[in-house]
């Protein structure tokens, strides 16, 4: 029996028959695989990390397949890590539509805040449920998800966003320093 048979058996126990049969599958790269939809997401995740013994999140990300793919917009491929069972397996699933949003799994783990903020940030998915969905990388008030395929690459103009939220920075910091010098005198 393979390693992959062996995490496969353990998270198809783990899932009790909660997914379709066809959706557990081996990758190309030999991880074991779970396609799940949206709304199976947090069920999925939880049975990982409860009863198959997933207790590590090591991968959040997303792709965007472009605006006429058939197969739905975004993909979204989540990688768990067993340090128990010394073995890994990856959720993908896909979303339609041009907002694409899936539930938050920062309840089971964490650590994955930065991973959807960053997912949200670049390509627009909205996690529900998550406390601090907002800008990691780009200004607040930046319009657009640079990891779109419909991104526009001429036309926009990030830097006058960060020439504002600077001049902001310093103007504020410039402040406290005239009423911290006024409170020493």
């Amino acid at each position: 029996m393979t390693s992959e048979t062996n995490t496969a058996a353990r998270v198809e126990a783990a899932l009790g028959g909660s997914i379709d049969a066809g959706a557990l599958s081996v990758d190309h790269d030999g991880m074991v695989c779970i396609r799940a939809t949206p709304e199976e997401l947090h069920a999925v995740c939880t049975a990982l990390k409860v009863r198959a013994g997933f207790e590590s999140n090591t991968l959040i990300t997303a792709r965007d397949h472009g605006l006429d793919a058939k197969c739905g917009r975004f993909e979204l491929f989540y990688q768990f890590l067993s340090y128990e069972f010394g073995d890994r397996v990856r959720v993908r699933v896909m979303t339609t539509g041009d907002a694409p949003e899936v539930d938050t799994i920062t309840d089971l783990w964490p650590g994955t805040a930065f991973s959807e903020r960053e997912c949200w940030d670049l390509l627009g998915v909205r996690f529900r449920g998550h406390a601090n969905l907002r800008r990691l990388l780009m200004p607040e008030g930046f319009d657009h998800h640079p990891l779109r395929k419909d991104f526009p690459h001429i036309g926009i103009e990030p830097d006058r966003l960060y020439r504002q939220w600077d001049d902001a920075r310093r103007s504020a910091f410039a402040s406290e320093e005239a009423e911290t010098e006024k409170g020493a005198h």
